[in-house]
Order: C-alpha cells, then structure tokens, then sequence
C-alpha cells in the first residue's frame, strides 16, 4: 500500500494576473487540473518544482487599519520591508500581528527619541 501524497492546495485559490497560476499553492492551471489524475511520480515532481521556488510573502491584514500587506518575515532568501526600519518594542499587545508599512511608519514617528546618554 502506498502513501497518499498530499495537493498543495491551500484553500485560498486566487489566480495570478496572467490566469495561469495560484498565487495560494502557486500550482500552474495544467498542475491544478491534472492533479486528480498525476501518477505518483507526477504529483513528487509538481511538490519538487513548489518546494524550490523563493519563499512567497504572507498576506497579512493591518491590526490598526485593515488594510492588507506582504509580510516576508521568516523568509531566507529576502527578509522583510520592516527589517529595514527601526525596531521599537513592545508596538503591539502580546498576540497582536504586524502593522502594514503606513502604520509602521506612523508607531515609528510617534515614539519619543532614544535616551543614549549622550548629550
């Protein structure tokens, strides 16, 4: 008895602009509709070629305003646009998620200045 090997589907289909991939399992339309049918080997391949694409931003949805966001944190080969802003904490109860760049930004500016001991 073999092992069944697990769709990527994610549940959130949304096609690209072109309509020739999820953006969700980022599966091409031929590996969507030919999944029910792959061999084993075929459906190892379409897991092969996923797992070797760049990490894919998160979409997140803004605590503060609503709007959504691409979030990189975690992913290796390029961090996320907040890593190059300046870190203040603690910006959100425990549990909270990430603010979007326009929140950011605002959490940012309206910190008071850094006691260095210089002066």
């Amino acid at each position: 008895m073999s092992n069944t090997i697990p769709s990527p589907c994610q549940q959130r289909c949304q096609l690209d602009d072109a309509g020739e991939s999820c953006l969700s399992c980022r599966r091409t339309l031929k590996e969507i509709a030919g999944w029910p049918g792959f061999s084993d080997f075929e459906k190892k391949a379409v897991w092969k070629r996923l797992l070797a694409l760049p990490p894919q931003g998160q979409c997140k949805q803004c605590p503060a305003c609503g709007d959504s966001f691409s979030c990189r944190a975690g992913a290796a080969a390029e961090e996320c646009w907040c890593a190059r802003l300046p870190h203040i904490m603690p910006l959100l109860p425990e549990g909270s998620d990430c603010l979007c760049p326009a929140c950011l930004l605002q959490a940012i500016a309206s910190q008071p200045p850094a006691a260095d001991g210089q002066g």
